[in-house]
């Protein structure tokens, strides 16, 4: 059977995902086989986002100009480099370093373009597919990946090794599917003249502002306190390795789970998806400060559920609704915004080793419950406006979550978003051209 052109990048998306989170459960090994002091080892999974964020904010032009294929083929060589260096470099601070800062680059290099990439070569699939197609690798890859090295590390030789070797095997077999994927940049989708609204105007408009923004960084906080903080708060003694794998590969599966029922709860309600999201991301840390108060693994499993849900539904409910308020032109762009704000989500186990000297951990994830849970109404918050002269002959089918697209602000759009990531990529897109939002 031929393979549709959106899966092949859609592999690759895997294969990144993969590479980028298998480094999760060998943060052990590293610290307890190896001897690698913790600082050192905590400033190894720091400088994946090192990488990343600065390259998903400047890799977005040079795709625009030179196209989506040459950055992914770039993409898919330097993330096995990434796994070599950790393979060759053995337990070197300096080869953990670089090695994470090249899945990093790989990964920052690979998310934008790709989700853009995805939703364009799915024409006709129907309001929010490019975003669902874009998650569900993406999601599976970051769940695979933990979990493939915590089995390879915990009962076969060579813990700091095989997983590396797993993964410069699984691209050799990817690169060649994934090499021809058809081009999408400068066609007529992406190459359209600019409407008057830019990449600005859509990321302060309302929609992006009380619905987007609030979320995101949740995505990654969800999920790494499901694999990276409580598995050292609730250790499952004598298969450790192989328990934070696992934890990552549940947590990352029930949000791949969870994604095709993203659709069916847009139509009911078009907040659904977010509220559910929120709803389970609550209910997840509640499990998890009740985990932490019993020192009870067993309770691990459903809190991995439950934030595994949380992480899927609020990234297929950011994505879709970026899909929704940018123009084809801008996507990569506001994707890259959104996805940089997610990995905000990553300092969450910095936070609770920060806090825990102040704050137990179960207190810090009681009141981490009660913020998530007044995100519900807090992102309620909608702010309407008129549709513009000729909006409906423009878009005759109306995006996902009742979204409309339009080529102007409302005057409350004027919001500024302070975050240093969006300031830097206003800075670096100021030139972008796009539709606006609601």
């Amino acid at each position: 059977m031929r393979m549709r052109p959106w899966m092949r990048v859609a592999l690759a998306m895997f294969g990144v995902g993969w590479g980028a989170n298998q480094f999760s459960p060998l943060l052990r090994v590293y610290r307890d086989h190896d001897g690698v002091p913790e600082a050192m080892v905590t400033a190894a999974f720091a400088a994946y986002a090192v990488g990343l964020i600065p390259t998903l904010l400047l890799i977005v032009p040079f795709s625009e100009r030179h196209g989506r294929r040459p950055v992914m083929r770039a993409v898919l060589a330097v993330s096995a480099l990434s796994s070599l260096v950790l393979l060759v470099g053995g337990h070197s601070t300096r080869a953990l370093m670089s090695g994470r800062l090249l899945a990093g680059i790989a990964s920052g290099a690979a998310f934008g373009p790709g989700t853009a990439w995805i939703k364009e070569l799915s024409p006709g699939a129907g309001p929010g597919s490019g975003a669902r197609r874009a998650a569900i690798p993406l999601t599976a890859g970051f769940g695979a990946g933990p979990l493939a090295a915590g089995i390879l590390a915990q009962w076969l030789s060579a813990p700091e090794g095989l997983p590396y070797l797993a993964h410069i095997a699984l691209m050799a077999v990817i690169a060649p599917l994934a090499w021809n994927a058809p081009e999408t940049a400068g066609s007529p989708a992406t190459d359209t003249p600019a409407p008057a609204a830019d990449l600005r105007a859509v990321l302060r408009c309302p929609a992006f502002v009380w619905e987007v923004a609030p979320t995101a960084p949740l995505v990654f906080a969800a999920a790494t306190t499901s694999f990276a903080i409580l598995p050292g708060l609730v250790p499952v003694h004598g298969i450790q390795i192989a328990a934070s794998g696992a934890l990552a590969g549940l947590t990352l599966a029930s949000g791949l789970a969870i994604q095709p029922m993203c659709r069916r709860l847009a139509v009911h309600s078009p907040h659904g998806t977010r509220f559910s999201g929120l709803a389970a991301g609550a209910l997840g840390f509640v499990l998890a400060a009740t985990a932490v108060r019993l020192d009870q693994p067993l309770l691990l499993i459903p809190t991995a559920i439950a934030l595994g849900a949380c992480y899927g539904m609020l990234l297929v409910a950011g994505l879709t609704r970026v899909d929704a308020l940018a123009a084809p032109r801008d996507l990569a762009g506001a994707a890259a915004v959104y996805y940089c704000l997610t990995y905000l989500g990553f300092a969450a186990p910095y936070v609770v080793a920060a806090l825990k000297g102040r704050v137990p951990p179960t207190d810090f994830f009681l009141l981490a419950a009660l913020g998530v849970a007044l995100l519900i109404p807090a992102t309620a918050f909608r702010r309407h406006r008129r549709a513009a002269p000729g909006e409906a002959s423009r878009h005759p089918v109306p995006p996902p979550d009742g979204t409309r697209r339009c080529n102007s602000c409302t005057t409350g759009a004027r919001h500024t978003i302070s975050v240093l990531s969006i300031s830097m990529c206003l800075r670096t897109t100021s030139r972008w051209k796009g539709t606006s939002c609601e």
